[in-house]
């Protein structure tokens, strides 16, 4: 199952990492990406990005791109430019949100297909660049959404995003950071923390799905 809120995310501060701009958020991007395409959590197929005019404190519009490229590629950054919304010419891209599909395995370690398994974001300040990995699946963690504890499916799966986050830090040379908690869980270390558990149950989450 799938939340509508991520149940965990991990933060990196990428200040001293790499200059702010569209092509080195694209480069770090790219960079972060071959990291979880090689773990199979996520295979790019999507750049989407909401459009900002600082002046308006908001959000004028949002854009996506099929990656018919690398997201390091000159033509990427120059569709992500060819994008900007005419009537705001100011216009900054925010929030550089790559999707595309992972796989996980179930109980029986059969391995499935999904869509948007992992998302990753990378954003441009002007300070510095800051990226963000988040799982929105209950997969990763010790019981389902339904509070049930499934250990062949958080066996099958956990480690994988585990070893993926490790090698992240060790690209951007800085620790993660985990995110906010949400009410489908939060992040601990390079995994999803458990939850409360009364009778060997987790809590049932599904009123929220």
């Amino acid at each position: 199952m799938r939340a509508p809120r991520e149940c965990a995310s991990w933060f990196w501060d990428l200040e001293d990492y790499a200059p702010p701009g569209l092509r080195s958020a694209l480069t770090v991007a790219a960079r972060m990406s071959a990291v979880l395409q090689k773990h199979d959590l996520l295979q790019p197929t999507t750049l989407e990005w909401f459009w900002l005019v600082p002046d308006m404190g908001g959000a004028v519009g949002k854009s996506s791109v099929g990656l018919l490229r690398p997201l390091d590629d000159e033509w990427t950054s120059r569709r992500v430019e060819e994008l900007r919304p005419v009537a705001f010419p100011e216009a900054e891209t925010s929030g550089l949100r790559v999707v595309g599909t992972g796989v996980w395995s179930d109980a029986d370690g059969v391995q499935h297909r999904e869509e948007r398994l992992v998302e990753l974001t990378v954003s441009s300040e002007p300070l510095g660049l800051s990226a963000d990995v988040s799982v929105f699946h209950d997969v990763w963690g010790p019981f389902d959404f339904r509070g049930l504890p499934h250990p062949e499916v958080h066996r099958n799966n956990a480690p994988r995003l585990a070893a993926a986050l490790k090698e992240l830090e060790v690209l951007l040379g800085v620790p993660a950071e985990p995110g906010e908690a949400t009410y489908f869980g939060t992040a601990v270390g390079y995994g999803v923390m458990e939850p409360d558990v009364v009778d060997g149950r987790g809590p049932d989450l599904t009123d929220q799905l």
